[in-house]
Parts: C-alpha cells; structure tokens; sequence
C-alpha cells in the first residue's frame, strides 16, 4: 500500500564515493565476540545477527557471494544494519530462537519497558537460485514503552564497491550495487531519513505495538534490476503473514525429525542450522555461512568457508538418514553424483576437496586488504587456495555417502563410480596434504589411507549388494594391500598408537573416525591404545585438539584452540569404546561450551571463547552423530542386568 500523498516512483539520488573516509582506530571491543551472534537463513543466504540487534554479516544471492554487510571484518567499512532499543546500557539483552524454528528473538529489558526485535527470511525451497531475498525484521512492545532506533548501511562487494541511495516517494529507500540493489522498506510506523550515504530512523512503540523494516536485495545488471523490488511498503499483517508462514515451514519440517533421545533440543538445533547451511537449489551444504573469523586472533589462520567440502557433507549423509531427513540426504548424493560425472576440477583428480555450491570447482583465493579483519585478524581471504589440493580422503568419503543408498544412480552412475575406484586402484598410494589442508608439505597421511580402505571397502559392498559389473578381484586386492599398510606403517609402536603420517610419532585426532568406519573394532587392544594415547595428548578438560602444530608444523604462524569437531569425535569414539559414562560426561560438558542460542564454531579458545568460521556444520554434525551414538550406548547399559 502506498502512503498517502506520495507519489511511488519519484526518486531523489545520492551518490557514494568508491574511497572509504579515513580509517578510525577502532578499539577492540568494537567486535562483539563469535559466539555473540544467532543466525538466520532462507535456505539460500544467511545472515549472522548480533545479540544487540545488528546484521553484521549477510551475503547475497548466494552464501558465497560478497556481503552486503561485513562490520564483522571490518567495524569501519564492512557494513551493517541495526535495529534495537535506543536505551544506551540501560537495558539488558537477551536473545533465543523461536522453539523449532530459526527464528530469532532479540528481547530488550528496561524499567521503562520491555520490547523484542524479531528476525527471519522467509524459506525458498525452489530448485533455482532466487534472485531477489528478504531478511524481515521486526520491532514489538509487549511491556511499557521504548524507543527503537534503525541505522542502515550496506557496503556493497566487502566494501570495495560504491553505490548510490535512491529515496523513493513512498518512503522507501534503494541502495544501487554494481550487481545488486538493497531495497528497504518499513512499515507506516517508520519514517526512513538519508544519514549521508545512509538511511536510519528512530521511533517509539506502546505495549501491543509492532512495527517492521524489510530489507529486499536483489541481483542482476543495472538495467534489468526493478525499482520496487519488494512490492509497495509492508503493512503489520502482511509481516505477520510471513512470520507465521515462516514459523509453519520449520515446524513442518521438523515433523520428519525421528530422534528421541535425551539431548533433543541440541540435536534439533543442530538439525536446523545444517538445514539452513544447505543450499536449496542444489542439495550441497556449506562448511560456513562466514569467511576470515580467526582461529586465533590476531593471526594468519583466518580462511574462506562458505563453500562445499565432499569430505564434511558426505560425512552428515549418515546423521540426516538417522534423523529421518532422507530427502536431504538423497539430494547430496545426486549432487556427488553430478561432480563425479562432471569432472574438470581445479586439481586435475577426478573429484577435489571442495566446490561452490553449484558445482563450480575454481575458488581462487584473494586477500581482501582493505578490510582489517575480526579484532585485526589479517588477513581476511576471500576463495579457498586448498581447493587444488591433493587430499585422497574424500574418495572413501564419497563412497561412504553412496553405499548408503539403495539409489546408487542408474547403471550410468554405476559405471562413473566403478570407473573412479578403478583409477584410485593406481592413485591410492602416495602423499597428499591432508585432512587438515595443511600448508606444510605432502606426506603419508594415515587417515588419507584409511579412507581409501574405505573407498575400496565400500565399492565392494555396493558391486555385490546390487550385482554390479566390477573388478573385484583387483579392489580387493587393494583395499587388502591399503590395510596391511597402515598396520604396518601407520603404527608407532613407541606410542603404541596410530599415528598421523608414516614415520612420524604425531598424533592424529581425525582417525577417532576408525571405528565408525569398521577399519577397526572400538574394543579392539591397538584401538583402545590409541584412544588412550590421545586421551593422554590431544584431550584437555574433554577439549580435544586436532594435532601437536609444535610437533608436526604445519606451515602457518600461530596456534589454535581445540577443534570442536574433534571433540564431539572424542564422544563418539569413548561411547562405541564402552565408556560410557566417560564419554557423557565429556558431551555434557562440551554442551556448556554452546552459545546461547545453541550454535558452535569451529574451535573453543583457551578461556572457553569460540574461535573460527560461525556456525560450523561439521561441529553440528558431529554434534548430533555424537548424541545418537552415546543415546544407543547408554540405552544399552542401562537394559544389562544389574544397571
């Protein structure tokens, strides 16, 4: 609906320079910690909100296209949008989810008042990538009065770009991109006002009252992109509306949800955020909504995650079948699939480590030096350099994903993935960089071969279960030969453990994923040792570290925490182990380390901060594998006898 005595398609420009003013000094609690942040998505694009209401993150169409808003790299120039109560400190703050749904809740407690900024995109479930998106935010009293104030200011292509501000008569506003526009639009409770180069607005609301600003972005060239790319204003009940279909998506989704064991509401967070981690279109997840959020501040270990790794999303295929979201499951499969059929990798291998989320295998790393980076971690690296690397892990990895399918994709797909196996059975045996893609050199990883065991072992379960032509005799063989290697090689009898490459005396937090693979039993003598010996060196306080840099460099400056992942491994691990109870009380403490709206980074630092991309997926789905695998233990001995 249009405001009355304004004219829709009048327009007063502004134009914003390319060149930034002068840097500020900014102090270093101008960022708000990693943890300190919900997320929001619509199964396309996410948006990481701040626990005092700002967007500080948000990149459009696509997870891995440039930010509209990035303060979180860069206070200054990235960008950001803010919608909270203008009470200074006088207010405490409080943030939760909707339950059971990806909706977040930012509530502002004062004497005067009692207010909340609600926030949420609607899902897109088409199978094509949507050109335009909106993130709806929502401003409501439920107790007393408070004012709220609105600051609005995208920085289009991580800051590099310059734009230009249209104000239109119908109160709206439309930042023009170079390839997108950013349309913003507010309910008749909100009068929007250029601030410069930027719009805000301030405005006070009574118990009951609600009001909200919907920001639109939209993708194309110039001439093709519409000058109301969100419709007339918004009106509360066409908000409403939305919200509610929102809420009503997610709940239906969650209806095919069949986990029902004691950590339901971790699990199911963690169901959600892999679900709004996972690119619609084409079935892939991402590693990370987010780019350079350091691994140890002030250092160089600061790298891209928004794209897909074939390691990290074949892996959830078991977590989302055990939870019930087959459909989900079956789409990454197609998607391996396509990349099998497709090849032309950056890395010359029929599959590499990683990908967009369209398939498209060239990432080229750039460092983004304009932005100072997350509490002046530098640099902040747009791309991933690791996408040409060597890593023979993700070929088990892929066949562990297909074999657990009865749809293993026509005999074509067969007739790819037979043919893939047999050139691993003459590329099998030689070094690579790594689970980890360190940048320290090739080696002998013990886990690399592990998981070619893996490609073997599981390409003879698919040709005999589903009577496929093959060359048994020649997989065997060398899946035999993989085994006899590691035994022999990967064993440090000094350690009386495993260890991460041949000849080295380093342990290895990745081969905890051993005895889910079936290489070894997890009562085995050999595998208790080594889960011993890494009790002893990778594990403090439950936190487990993936390896000793000290011990085996790994061509970076720095440190870095416990590695998340590995700790939810290390549960896993204890539990299929027979220790049970070591192994809950290990998860139970490692939940403390969640955010408070559930969520994980990548790494826990040594006064318990998260540290890293935000949120994980391979954090979360460790999560879930953890708590279904503990679940069926300590269901178990609870039923012997004397329990």
């Amino acid at each position: 609906m249009t405001k009355a005595g304004r004219r829709a398609g009048s327009v007063r420009r502004l134009d914003v320079p390319r060149t930034p003013s002068p840097r500020q000094e900014w102090p270093m609690n101008d960022y708000p910690p990693i943890a300190n942040h919900g997320l929001v998505g619509d199964l396309q694009t996410a948006a990481l909100i701040a626990s005092d209401g700002t967007v500080d993150w948000w990149c459009t169409p696509r997870f891995d296209s440039p930010s509209l808003f990035a303060s979180l790299l860069d206070s200054d120039r990235g960008g950001h949008c803010r919608l909270a109560a203008d009470l200074g400190e006088d207010a405490t703050v409080r943030q939760l989810y909707l339950p059971d749904t990806p909706i977040l809740i930012t509530r502002f407690l004062a004497e005067q008042g009692v207010g909340e900024v609600i926030d949420f995109m609607e899902p897109i479930t088409s199978d094509e990538p949507a050109a335009r998106h909106r993130l709806i935010r929502v401003a409501r009293v439920v107790r007393g009065s408070l004012p709220f104030e609105l600051i609005c200011r995208p920085r289009f292509d991580y800051g590099r770009a310059s734009h230009t501000l249209d104000r239109l008569d119908d109160g709206s506003a439309v930042f023009h991109g170079p390839d997108d526009d950013l349309h913003v639009q507010a309910t008749e409770q909100i009068t929007l006002h250029a601030d410069g180069h930027d719009v805000s607005a301030r405005f006070t609301l009574h118990a009951g009252e609600s009001a909200a600003v919907v920001l639109t972005s939209e993708t194309g060239a110039p001439g093709t992109r519409g000058g109301h790319p969100g419709g007339p204003p918004p009106t509360v009940e066409e908000v409403t509306a939305a919200f509610d279909a929102c809420r009503d998506f997610w709940l239906g989704w969650l209806r095919s949800c069949r986990y029902k064991g004691r950590w339901h509401e971790m699990v199911v967070r963690s169901a959600i955020t892999l679900k709004l981690l996972t690119y619609a279109p084409t079935g892939a997840p991402i590693a990370a909504p987010t780019m350079g959020l350091p691994e140890q501040i002030g250092s160089e270990r600061n790298w891209d995650y928004r794209y897909t790794w074939v390691r990290d999303a074949s892996l959830s295929v078991r977590a989302l079948i055990d939870l019930g979201f087959t459909d989900e499951a079956d789409a990454f499969r197609r998607w391996m699939r396509e990349r099998l059929e497709a090849g032309g990798t950056a890395s010359g291998e029929p599959l590499q480590i990683m990908y967009r989320v369209d398939g498209e295998p060239h990432l080229t790393e750039e460092a983004l030096d304009h932005l100072e980076g997350y509490r002046r971690s530098a640099p902040v690296r747009a791309g991933n350099a690791a996408a040409d690397q060597i890593q023979l892990d993700i070929y088990g990895e892929a066949a562990y994903a297909l074999a657990q399918s009865e749809d293993i994709g026509g005999i074509r797909g067969w007739q790819v993935f037979a043919d893939l196996i047999d050139w691993l059975c003459d590329h099998w045996d030689r070094p690579d960089e790594g689970i980890w893609e360190t940048r320290g050199g090739q080696k002998n990883f013990t886990y690399s071969r592990l998981m070619t065991w893996v490609a073997f072992d599981r390409a003879i379960r698919l040709a005999t279960t589903h009577s496929r032509p093959a060359d048994l005799a020649r997989w065997r063989e060398a899946r035999d030969t993989v085994f006899r290697q590691i035994i022999e090689r990967g064993w440090s009898d000094n350690r009386r453990a495993f260890v991460q490459h041949y000849d080295s005396e380093v342990l290895d937090a990745s081969l905890l994923l051993m005895p889910r693979v079936g290489f070894l039993s997890p009562t085995d003598p050999d595998w208790l040792s080594t889960l011993d010996a890494m009790t002893d060196e990778l594990v403090s306080d439950s936190l487990v570290y993936r390896y000793d840099p000290a011990a085996s460099p790994d061509g970076l400056q720095g440190s870095e925490g416990t590695f998340s992942l590995c700790s939810f491994l290390y549960v896993e691990a204890l539990a299929r182990s027979g220790r049970v109870h070591q192994a809950r009380y290990a998860f139970d403490k490692m939940l403390t380390y969640a955010n408070h709206v559930g969520l994980f980074a990548e790494e826990i630092g040594p006064s318990g901060e998260q540290l890293g991309n935000f949120p994980q997926a391979f954090t979360h789905l460790a999560l879930v594998a953890a708590a279904i695998a503990l679940d069926k233990e300590l269901d178990r001995a609870e039923q012997q006898p004397g329990a």
